[in-house]
């Protein structure tokens, strides 16, 4: 599931956090990492099991204008198909799931002012009206529905991110929110995978696609952590017109790692390599400060190029 982009993001941020720590645990770093992986799973696990959440939630609100209405004596026809959902009720009962969310201690209890927002964004859209209120009534299109809700009303939601930022503190996770909508891809790709007739036993989405990316991911710190001084003798040879201690420790630190996979991963192309790590500028560093981090690594190739110290294809104009 954890794929390498989210794995090269992650070790730079446990880089960052073992640099600003003083400490030189390196083992701390490595547990961080770790740790990191766990929480971005502990994410992919609760998001899948808002399904349940959205569910509790709509039926509640369905028995209170049932109860109001006999208060009043006012003629209600219940519309349950929501809550009847297949799709959910498949999440609500799969094995693992459960299993997992129970091991982790995991529940949407802080998080009801997200359950609540989002049910009154879906009740709202014209595609939950048309599914109450259509004929066809199947699997197929009860899954539909979710894939709707989690890739269309959740992704970028202010009310879920507040939400996942207090459950954060109080089950000691971090990343959570900038994590959010990478998470929720691989859960509309869970989504897409469920199929009926595996019932309670639907398989989920593994931390990891294989052994290798975590191999990956933990290789790279140590990389990283053991050429730092290395790396950062490269950096300030090609600082133009830049002090040193100008540079801040996130870009810094983003060019740590990318020369820690363009020198020591010579399997990686390097312009995937580049790509990424711009990307990552991009996201967590200062604005338009990944052009400064490009400019630094293309002098530093150009270097490693010419001394023939480059052990891999280049791809450049």
């Amino acid at each position: 599931m954890i794929n390498r982009t989210l794995i090269r993001t992650k070790v730079v941020l446990s880089l960052f956090s073992y640099h600003q720590s003083g400490s030189g645990d390196k083992l701390g770093a490595r547990k961080q990492l770790v740790n990191s992986f766990s929480d971005s799973y502990d994410l992919y696990l609760l998001l899948l099991d808002f399904a349940n959440a959205l569910t509790t939630y709509a039926d509640q609100q369905l028995q209170e204008r049932k109860a109001r209405a006999q208060a009043t004596h006012t003629p209600f026809e219940a519309n349950t198909r929501f809550i009847h959902n297949r799709f959910a009720h498949q999440l609500f009962v799969n094995n693992r799931l459960r299993h997992e969310l129970d091991e982790r201690h995991l529940t949407w209890d802080a998080g009801m002012s997200a359950v609540r927002s989002i049910y009154l964004n879906m009740v709202a859209t014209d595609w939950y009206k048309q599914y109450m209120d259509q004929e066809e009534d199947s699997y197929d299109s009860d899954k539909r529905l979710w894939r709707r809700i989690y890739s269309e009303l959740m992704p970028g939601n202010e009310d879920l991110q507040a939400a996942l930022e207090e459950m954060e503190i109080e089950l000691d996770h971090f990343t959570w929110v900038t994590d959010m909508d990478v998470i929720l891809s691989y859960v509309v790709k869970s989504v897409r995978q469920f199929r009926e007739e595996n019932g309670t036993d639907q398989p989920l989405l593994e931390m990891f696609d294989s052994e290798d990316d975590f191999s990956f991911g933990s290789g790279l710190l140590d990389v990283a952590i053991n050429h730092y001084e290395e790396y950062d003798a490269l950096i300030n040879a090609h600082l133009k017109d830049w002090e040193p201690e100008r540079v801040a420790m996130m870009d810094r630190t983003i060019l740590q790692v990318a020369l820690a996979e363009i020198i020591g991963f010579p399997d990686i192309a390097l312009q995937i390599s580049l790509n990424e790590y711009i990307e990552i500028a991009k996201e967590y560093s200062g604005e338009k400060n990944y052009f400064f981090i490009n400019g630094i690594l293309d002098e530093i190739i150009r270097q490693l190029k010419r001394e023939d110290k480059l052990l891999k294809a280049i791809v450049m104009d």
